[in-house]
């Protein structure tokens, strides 16, 4: 028994072999009388983790900032029910006083521009010194200046801070993923996150070329964490919580590892060319109808 509890005291005190603290505090959640709108929590100096509350909208994303030396990009625009721009301008103002700085470009993108992710695009319309970027692959592509969407993957400059833009549709054509080349944080969108993956099942094979893609270019920039746009798993391994639940209580962290990217590659290739309901740890690959044809024009 003297040997087994050594060992204990010895595994646990070898590097790595203890637990990960959490990336961050818990996040708001929907189980108290009350919480705020939306919640900031800072990565670092520069990076800014941004929650819009369940209690405003069951989709609860999460938006991201980020700021360079000649510009900040914000990353998708929440789910609507509230007014988005005047947090972001609030972390923009103390971030520029602690630089010492009147003002800084601002750039608002999305990972896609499914409706959940985009609604406070108005609030930046007539913002100065800021450009919405729009909705399309198209779009996404001429700002980018990704000249073979979706092959390409190309850099976005903050200034002294780079970050990779990686197109991956299948959950939506406009998809795209950030590797950001300082923090090697992976910013995953709706592609990957704790929670369901919608895939169209006429889109498993733009959704694994995604996969792929995103793998094949990340394998040896040792990515820290894989940061999606919604939390819809529990503590419990492989647990969901239920479609449009108001409270996420005992709610899965933020981050993922790098791990459940190649997790998802190898589940995406095994089931084919038909995708299937899949529920792993951190993730449940969830199948859509086919994508509906678009209205004739008229």
């Amino acid at each position: 028994m003297r040997f087994a509890a050594a060992l204990v005291v010895a595994l646990l005190a070898a590097p790595g072999a203890a637990l990960a603290a959490p990336l961050f505090q818990p996040w708001i959640d929907g189980t108290q009388a009350s919480e705020p709108a939306m919640q900031v929590q800072r990565y670092d100096a520069d990076t800014y983790v941004i929650r819009q509350s369940v209690k405003t909208n069951f989709e609860a994303p999460f938006l991201y900032l980020l700021l360079g030396k000649d510009r900040a990009l914000l990353l998708d625009t929440g789910a609507g029910g509230l007014q988005v721009r005047p947090t972001v301008d609030g972390v923009i103002a103390d971030w520029l006083k602690a630089h010492h700085r009147a003002s800084i470009p601002l750039v608002v993108a999305h990972t896609h521009s499914h409706g959940d992710h985009r609604q406070g695009d108005t609030e930046f319309k007539d913002r100065p010194d800021t450009m919405v970027v729009g909705w399309t692959a198209a779009d996404v592509a001429a700002f980018f200046k990704i000249a073979d969407w979706p092959h390409d993957i190309v850099k976005f400059d903050l200034g002294g801070r780079v970050l990779d833009v990686i197109p991956t549709p299948g959950h939506h054509p406009s998809h795209i993923m950030l590797f950001d080349e300082r923090t090697h944080l992976l910013l995953s969108g709706d592609t990957l996150y704790p929670g369901r993956l919608y895939v169209p099942a006429d889109q498993i094979g733009a959704y694994r070329d995604s996969i792929d893609r995103a793998v094949a270019f990340t394998k040896g920039r040792k990515v820290s964490h894989v940061l999606g746009a919604h939390i819809e798993m529990t503590t419990t391994p492989g647990q969901d919580f239920p479609m449009r639940a108001p409270a996420h209580p005992n709610e899965h962290a933020l981050e993922l590892p790098y791990a459940d990217l190649l997790e998802l590659q190898a589940a995406v290739h095994k089931m084919g060319e038909t995708p299937v309901r899949d529920r792993h740890d951190d993730f449940i690959v969830y199948p859509l109808p086919p994508t509906p044809p678009p209205k004739p024009a008229g």
